[in-house]
């Protein structure tokens, strides 16, 4: 159902009112030898981007996987069911002993919401229901691919999304507060007091209810990823206080200062294997036209600003931003983002690969989930993607991975939307399909 927004916005404002195969080792020279050959620089950011145009809404229809249907991966890999049956299963945390911890959570829906939900048809795209707020563990005891154990983790959450094991602690992030409990290695539920160790910011636009966290190598630090609480700060930068950044707090949740700002929505976050450089998957704005602005990867400097509201894509600035609130100043700071992942993909989930089980093309490149577009006249994302890397750095073009989601572009229909990534220790992936509520699990295919 395509939506022009024009034309939706009374409803709104009345509503709301209340490689194919293993490579062999001379293959994979000749690879090495022409990546090293080939600049980076040109490969993966446009120079120069779109007029805004017209904005439609177009929601996608999720009909769900059925007769043994599953996601498709390149050939020379498997993808199967790891498990379903959850609610809205958004994230995924493995632990260091190998369990798979899964986020089990959806963004609130007040009556009113539910309303404005229905009539613009989010409802079909996404669980509107109430969030199941817990985390559910997989636990695969005797190592032979299949988790034996299956059951509530912890429970009585609040949005509940990052999570994270340091020693005998375990943090999860709910959508308003930090909070850490203590925990054993290969402990299968939790039912201590939990502390609130920092307060955050609760509510936002969309979907920007999610707090992604991870830690440093020291582990002696925490990265909380905010998302903005508007769209285009259309309430007040007052509103906006602690939001689109990333924030750092030692591990008793003190310290708290931002890491990096004008980041409208950073979800997924992870360090680039041999280096000290984080990055993040960033969501970025809507209603500026089909094309704009692209979702993008970028590695994240402590102290920068990227942008929002002010600016896209580095120093494009933001028509919408009212005369008296522009900051020329910060638009001039604004640093342009390393890869480009689309407009409106909805890019969540990050991991990068630093496993050996997958051919040598993949190792420690990045692999992007992109939930999928509302915000265009034809649906973008729903897949995972894959940016191959050369000593730390971006080194080709962004690739398609885990496709096979769209089941008819023409009616918009979907078998479901993938968001949150991990690697296991065994080398496979797994892929968290929240609106399929499944875990999908991608290997290399057995050579037996």
């Amino acid at each position: 159902m395509k939506i022009n927004l024009s034309l939706l916005l009374p409803i709104l404002i009345f509503t709301a009112c209340n490689r194919n195969h293993r490579d062999t080792a001379e293959e994979q020279k000749h690879k090495e030898d022409s990546v090293m050959a080939t600049p980076a620089e040109p490969l993966l950011i446009p120079d120069s981007l779109p007029a805004p145009g017209k904005s439609t809404i177009q929601f996608s229809d999720v009909v769900g996987w059925k007769d043994g249907r599953t996601p498709v991966a390149p050939a020379g890999f498997t993808v199967t069911k790891y498990a379903d049956g959850f609610e809205n299963p958004r994230w995924i945390y493995i632990t260091p002993n190998g369990d798979v911890l899964v986020a089990e959570s959806n963004g609130a829906s007040s009556t009113v919401k539910k309303i404005e939900n229905k009539i613009i048809g989010r409802s079909k795209s996404m669980n509107t229901n109430k969030s199941a707020d817990r985390i559910t563990i997989l636990a695969d005891k005797n190592n032979d691919g299949v988790p034996e154990i299956r059951q509530t983790f912890l429970s009585g959450l609040h949005q509940p999304f990052g999570m994270l094991v340091i020693g005998n602690l375990f943090y999860v992030a709910n959508t308003d507060a930090l909070y850490e409990f203590p925990y054993q290695p290969g402990q299968t539920e939790i039912k201590a007091e939990g502390k609130k160790i920092v307060s955050l910011p609760k509510g936002g636009y969309n979907n920007h209810w999610t707090r992604n966290i991870i830690t440093n190598a020291k582990k002696d630090k925490i990265y909380i990823s905010v998302g903005s609480g508007s769209n285009a700060a259309e309430h007040g930068m007052e509103n906006e206080v602690r939001r689109a950044n990333i924030l750092e707090v030692t591990m008793d949740g003190t310290g708290e200062k931002i890491y990096a700002s004008g980041l409208r929505n950073p979800v997924g976050m992870g360090w680039a294997p041999g280096t000290n450089d984080l990055w993040a998957a960033v969501n970025e704005r809507d209603e500026l036209g089909d094309e704009l602005v692209p979702d993008y990867a970028t590695h994240v400097k402590e102290g920068a600003f990227y942008g929002w509201p002010y600016s896209y894509y580095g120093q494009y600035p933001d028509p919408r931003i009212k005369e008296k609130d522009q900051r020329p100043d910060l638009v001039q700071r604004a640093i342009k983002p390393d890869v480009s992942l689309g407009a409106h993909t909805a890019s969540l989930g990050l991991a990068f690969y630093t496993e050996k089980e997958f051919p040598a093309h993949y190792h420690n490149g990045m692999f992007i989930a992109q939930h999928g577009s509302w915000n265009k006249s034809s649906l973008a994302g729903y897949k995972v993607v894959f940016v191959p890397f050369h000593h730390g750095k971006p080194s080709g073009l962004v690739e398609d991975f885990l496709t096979g989601f769209i089941a008819n572009e023409e009616k918009s229909e979907v078998y479901g939307r993938p968001v949150g990534i991990a690697v296991l220790p065994d080398g496979s992936m797994l892929v968290a399909d929240d609106a399929g509520n499944t875990i999908w699990k991608i290997q290399v295919e057995s050579r037996k």
